[in-house]
């Protein structure tokens, strides 16, 4: 015999009021995007829809309102303005986005359990290594049904896209002293490490073919990143206010752009960037006609190298069976990685490894 509550839950499910029954997930996202967007017109180019159809969602979606609470849910205020949500309206859109978000949470979540999808992310400049082991596991992939997702991710957002299970594995760079691991709380496999590098158009007699030191780098007019691993590395050496110790002449935040102004030579400097990049832009296979690249010293504190490696959240994998494609992706990095699998050092340092030119 059902319990009490099983029995109330039961009748109110029963007792829903049938214009209620008639509203549906793609109406509810119509109004939210509606909400979001001010206007029918955004809305529809947003949805990538016409205007008579998401203004025929909103007459319906007012009508049903006016008939369960006796107010409609969006006013039109006038040619080129903005609608106006009524209260109801407002809080409508607040339940439609909960909604919204819940139902697609869980159905990740679901398919993150089952494996029958799983989302892979890469910067612009570590997609190469998903590369090298994706042909080995494709048929695989293929014949199970497993549908590998490739999102790509800013190096800087690598620890927000983990934390929000956007992504289930990533490959992304950090911050670690040389023969160490990087300091994190996920679970780590190290791929590549690398040394930071500068590319200039300033002639040799600017600034000669010797490694640049610790001391001379403030002098040198540089291009630095907004933020990101390279910001971070010039943050632990010259500290939070790193901008008025350096010789800044802009601040980027495209790789591709600090490359074609010393290309273009709009701006006369160097860029702080990491070993392969620049030698891809001495190659050609990135932008840097007539770039030369220096060294840096080994009079840098502290002393940092960039490690490239495969992320994914920490104790994940052990939840999961051996043939889950998670554990499939990371043992086919594992037995291809050109370096040794590094055991994570203990607990959070999680800004240090946020981001960079990386992607």
């Amino acid at each position: 015999m059902p319990d009490t509550d099983s029995s109330e839950a039961l009748m109110a499910l029963l007792g829903c009021p049938p214009h209620l029954l008639d509203l549906s997930l793609d109406q509810l996202r119509t109004l939210a995007v509606v909400h979001a967007t001010g206007t029918a017109q955004r809305a529809a180019r947003a949805l990538g829809r016409e205007q008579s159809s998401v203004q025929k969602q909103l007459d319906h979606l007012n009508k049903t309102a006016t008939r369960l609470v006796g107010e409609a849910l969006v006013v039109k205020q006038g040619r080129g303005k903005d609608f106006l949500f009524t209260t109801t309206g407002d809080h409508l859109v607040a339940l439609a986005n909960r909604t919204l978000t819940n139902w697609n949470d869980a159905l990740h979540q679901s398919r993150r359990r089952l494996g029958s999808t799983i989302t892979f992310g890469t910067t612009e400049f570590t997609v190469q290594f998903l590369g090298a082991i994706w042909p080995a596991l494709r048929p695989d992939f293929e014949a199970r049904g497993i549908h590998l997702t490739i999102k790509h991710v800013r190096t800087r957002d690598l620890w927000r896209t983990l934390d929000s299970k956007k992504v289930d594995i990533v490959c992304g760079s950090l911050a670690a002293p040389p023969d160490q691991a990087p300091t994190h709380d996920y679970d780590f496999l190290e791929w590549h490490r690398e040394r930071v590098a500068l590319l200039t158009n300033l002639t040799t007699r600017e600034l000669p073919n010797t490694p640049v030191t610790a001391a001379q780098l403030p002098a040198v007019p540089l291009l630095t990143p907004a933020a990101g691993l390279l910001a971070d590395f010039l943050t632990r050496w010259y500290g939070p206010d790193h901008h008025s110790t350096l010789n800044v002449i802009a601040t980027i935040d495209s790789l591709n752009y600090g490359l074609n102004l010393l290309t273009a030579r709009l701006l006369h400097g160097c860029l702080l960037t990491t070993d392969r990049v620049a030698d891809a832009a001495l190659d050609g296979r990135l932008p840097g006609q007539g770039l030369r690249k220096l060294t840096l010293a080994d009079d840098y504190h502290p002393h940092l190298e960039i490690v490239t490696g495969i992320l994914t959240r920490k104790h994940e994998r052990t939840s999961y069976t051996p043939d889950h494609p998670l554990n499939l992706l990371w043992n086919a990095f594992s037995n291809a990685s050109p370096a040794r699998a590094v055991a994570p050092a203990a607990q959070p340092g999680r800004g240090q490894g946020s981001t960079g030119q990386s992607g």
